[in-house]
């Protein structure tokens, strides 16, 4: 059954009225309890005190509130610990920024503490049951990922020592689906003065003849970030076990005129008519963010085929470009394409991940290959200006051609937004998205479509409907549905088309202001990961600004402020622009994973992702409602939703 609560306002749930809604095919079984080996790891006894002393406070606290210092609104961030103190940034000198949140971040660096009197409950709560992530420590950029021998390869970078970012190496898994994966040994480590402080990502390239060209980058002994070479020992072997670095690494060096911290994450190569290799990597020069392309006939001798003043590609304004992406789409078929693939037809989309935002941003635009320029079909919306491939916690993506089904899939890393305390507590960090195929937008023609891979599908099970629920301004629905903590959600909005017509808004620049904002035509959507009192919840959400001409403006938008009660975690609202064309309706896709939300608006246009860490909303307590807090439209829902079963996740 699904009953409705009038909502005033999100902070003021304590009367909210209830009655009652039709649910077709109800299948409410609780989730399986996952047996999930926590991992502590305690590095000083100064440490081991601090754990008593917060264990010794949530003896004095069992209802799960936060630390007390004084009467604190519930989606209030702030830290609450007596015992903070500072530690020194990681990555500055290696030339990369902190892979963490900046949640704590001061001048000197950044505080660490724990957030929360954890429990062994809350923090084994937190391990997703079917995204990928290590079995401990820290993981970051998701590297050359391939499919080779029946088998797709992830490698990621990872530190076999700590839950916090050092020490990397190339972690290693297989899949026959992209979603039961097994745990490899890993596959390179830092061991020679070209990489000795960290093997860094680097992308795959797979021959005509069968051989793999494996491009990554190196820090050297002397912090210079280098590219180096590496192919498999054995290419009969599916798994792809062992790897041989080329003895007369590196391959290229920082040119005349970049720094040695800022020359790092080469791209899959892809051949030209002339039967030349090339590929591209990123740096900057001063503020403007570039890449680079270099030439190739062997992978073992290099030509800079750009100047630093004529790149591929430029940016002013961007900063530092890592990670970057360059790959084609078709215009006219949903399949995706070689990274040689040139042509009519096709487009290509050149994504940069923003040293100094740690946001990914791309473009579509025109390569030609014999002035080996990229042109962006908008500049106003080139990289970094532009859109995001995802508006939430998403960072260093990369997509790879998978030959055995013609799909381009885009892989994810996403970070933790608690502290690095949280982390140790726990014993391992971040998680990889759900794989995403990658096409072209055909009805826009602006941008580019991400939609979870079909496999994922395989997990479902206790499937419920929801039709055409009405929801007045100011009203919620309990979907009642319990132990929803592993989703997969659909829904189809219809805003109240006189409502539409009727209604001026001249609020067109506003973007995501929070869920609790009420205005005219929104906002409305879904909470996840919520408890039955709505004390914690994550909505993800459409909001509709209408200026005086008549201009609509769609926003979607994930809203972290009432997540966790929690306070030294992230709680930022992430959200973008979304396009809606006539005739369509709102529309979301959310795949929900304990700890994760990746939502996916029309079909995929736009996409966030959020990591939230509930300590109420958690086991069987967590909760889906839907929500409408506009002021003068009601809206009409049809919303499906399957509970997922764990993926398969183990070593091999």
């Amino acid at each position: 059954m699904a009953s409705y609560m009038l909502l005033p306002n999100l902070e003021q749930n304590e009367a909210l009225l209830r009655a009652t809604a039709t649910e077709t095919d109800p299948a409410h079984q609780p989730a399986t309890k996952r047996s999930v080996a926590l991992i502590t790891t305690l590095s000083c006894i100064f440490l081991l005190s601090l754990l008593a002393v917060t264990y010794n406070g949530l003896q004095s606290d069992l209802d799960g509130s936060p630390l007390k210092s004084g009467n604190k609104f519930p989606g209030e961030t702030s830290l609450e610990t007596s015992s903070t103190f500072p530690v020194t940034s990681r990555g500055k000198r290696e030339g990369v920024s902190e892979k963490v949140h900046q949640l704590h971040a001061v001048k000197e660096g950044y505080y660490k503490t724990v957030s929360y009197p954890w429990t062994n409950d809350m923090l084994l709560w937190q391990r997703t049951g079917y995204h990928f992530q290590p079995q401990k420590n820290w993981m970051n950029d998701p590297i050359g990922p391939l499919y080779h021998k029946g088998y797709y390869h992830l490698f990621y970078q990872y530190n076999p020592d700590s839950a916090v970012w050092g020490n990397i190496t190339w972690g290693h898994a297989v899949s026959r689906d992209l979603i039961h994966w097994k745990y490899l040994p890993i596959s390179m480590v830092p061991d020679h003065w070209y990489d000795i402080n960290g093997v860094w990502t680097g992308s795959a390239t797979l021959l005509p003849d069968g051989n793999i060209i494996m491009l990554y980058t190196g820090d050297t002994d002397e912090f210079v970030q280098v590219q180096n070479l590496a192919t498999p020992a054995n290419l009969s072997d599916p798994l792809l076990l062992e790897w041989v670095k080329y003895p007369n690494n590196p391959v290229m060096t920082p040119p005349s005129g970049i720094g040695p911290k800022d020359f790092r994450d080469p791209t899959t190569a892809w051949v030209g008519p002339d039967g030349v290799w090339r590929l591209t990597l990123g740096s900057k020069v001063g503020k403007t963010g570039i890449s680079i392309v270099y030439k190739t006939t062997n992978f073992i001798n290099y030509e800079l085929v750009t100047s630093l003043d004529d790149p591929l590609h430029a940016v002013p304004g961007t900063g530092m470009w890592e990670c970057v992406d360059f790959y084609p789409v078709s215009t006219t078929s949903e399949n995706g394409l070689d990274t040689s693939a040139n042509g009519p037809g096709i487009k290509h989309v050149l994504k940069a991940s923003l040293d100094d935002n740690k946001q990914d941003h791309y473009a579509l635009g025109t390569y030609d290959m014999g002035r080996e320029k990229w042109v962006p079909d908008n500049p106003k919306m080139d990289v970094g200006i532009g859109l995001r491939v995802d508006y939430g916690k998403y960072y260093a993506s990369k997509t790879f051609f998978d030959q055995s089904t013609g799909r381009r899939i885009l892989w994810g890393w996403v970070g933790e937004t608690d502290t690095e305390d949280d982390d140790l507590l726990k014993g391992w960090a971040s998680l990889q998205t759900i794989p995403r195929v990658v096409t072209y937008d055909t009805k826009t023609k602006a941008n580019i479509l991400q939609w979870p891979v079909k496999e994922v599908e395989s997990l479902r099970r206790d499937h419920s409907k929801f039709d055409d629920l009405l929801l007045e301004p100011g009203s919620i629905i309990n979907l009642n549905i319990t132990s929803a903590a592993q989703l997969d959600i659909t829904a189809e909005f219809t805003v109240n088309s006189e409502a539409l017509q009727s209604t001026v808004e001249d609020d067109v620049i506003n973007s995501c202001n929070g869920a609790s904002v009420k205005r005219a035509l929104g906002p409305f959507g879904l909470l996840v990961l919520a408890d039955q009192s709505l004390s914690e919840l994550t909505p993800v959400y459409f909001y509709i600004a209408k200026s005086s001409d008549g201009t609509i403006k769609n926003w979607f938008c994930t809203d972290q402020s009432r997540s966790s009660k929690a306070n030294g975690v992230d709680k930022q609202i992430y959200g973008g622009p979304v396009p809606v064309l006539k005739g369509e309706k709102y529309s979301m896709r959310l795949l929900v994973d304990h700890s994760i939300v990746e939502a996916f608006g029309q079909g995929g246009r736009t996409c966030i992702t959020s990591r939230v860490y509930p300590t109420r909303a958690i086991n069987g307590n967590a909760r889906v409602f839907l929500f409408n807090n506009a002021t003068d439209s009601s809206i009409t829902a049809s919303v499906k939703v399957w509970k997922l079963n764990s993926a398969d996740i183990r070593s091999f």
